[in-house]
């Protein structure tokens, strides 16, 4: 048979077109993900005593702490919710999304083994880390629920309501936003390693400029609209409004967050397609 009849599945170029985020090349390497998230999630807890129960430890830890200082100590007030379930509602969202960016920032630094050896698509490696995050925040989810069930039952000031199910909504732009951020730290260190050293600062930055530690009503309000420049902010007060009945905000602001996450995502995939082609060369 001639060589032009032959009909290839995958079909590799030097140079694609911008535009071009190869979405469709993605499904046909699932299997793969699903191997990727299955080796993220088993091996990193497989030599330890507590195994999964790692990824509640620091969120209750954290809580706790939280609730001691700037409860008890500082007076914050959390408006009117249990002070440790507000704070673990606020860490439990956070956790994930620092985890996602975290992940995704060593996309190419890590693997740079593996992608020097095979082909595959390189998106796929920081969406199985954004898959295997998402087990990792469930078994969070579920603690945060069993405490927020305790808290019902003893008659505490929890006042769920329906905006508990835009949970869905939110949990896809957090991850949206750590995919997308932590993608485009990924690209930009495979230059400038200084970016993966600021990574820890920066996140901490985030955190404190985020509504984790008090309710954004607390905030004076010539100052509040700098908060809601940061995506995370609406979607954190909401979920506190939907599971805990605490704080209000306007709707439009968690519109602005999934802009910003659809601009974040469109402009980290160019970034990352560009980098893939020349990483090799500089990592």
């Amino acid at each position: 048979m001639n060589i032009s009849e032959e009909k290839w599945t995958v079909v590799i170029r030097p140079q694609r077109p911008w535009w071009d985020f190869g979405l469709g090349e993605l499904w046909q390497y699932r299997n793969l993900i699903a191997l990727w998230v299955r080796r993220e999630f088993v091996a990193l807890y497989k030599q330890t005593v507590l195994g999964p129960l790692w990824h509640v430890i620091p969120t209750i830890i954290s809580s706790g702490v939280f609730t001691l200082i700037f409860s008890s100590f500082a007076k914050i007030p959390t408006d009117g919710a249990p002070p440790f379930l507000f704070y673990m509602a606020g860490n439990t969202l956070w956790m994930y999304f620092a985890s996602c960016l975290s992940a995704t920032s060593s996309t190419f630094s890590g693997n740079a083994g593996i992608f020097g050896k095979v082909y595959f698509p390189r998106l796929a490696m920081p969406i199985a880390s954004i898959i295997s995050q998402l087990i990792a925040f469930f078994v969070r989810f579920g603690v945060f629920l069993c405490v927020w069930v305790y808290f019902l039952l003893i008659g505490s000031a929890v006042h769920p309501n329906l905006w508990v199910f835009l949970f869905p909504i939110l949990l896809l732009i957090v991850a949206g936003l750590g995919l997308g951020l932590g993608i485009i730290v990924s690209a930009l260190t495979t230059k400038y390693r200084d970016f993966q050293q600021l990574l820890g600062t920066g996140l901490q930055l985030v955190m404190y400029a985020s509504p984790i530690i008090y309710p954004l009503s607390n905030v004076p309000e010539r100052f509040r609209w700098i908060l809601l420049l940061n995506p995370l902010t609406s979607i954190l007060e909401i979920f506190r409004l939907g599971f805990l009945g605490v704080g209000s905000i306007e709707p439009i602001y968690l519109l602005y967050s999934a802009g910003f996450m659809l601009a974040t995502l469109f402009i980290s995939i160019i970034i990352f397609n560009r980098a893939e082609k020349t990483f090799l060369d500089t990592i």
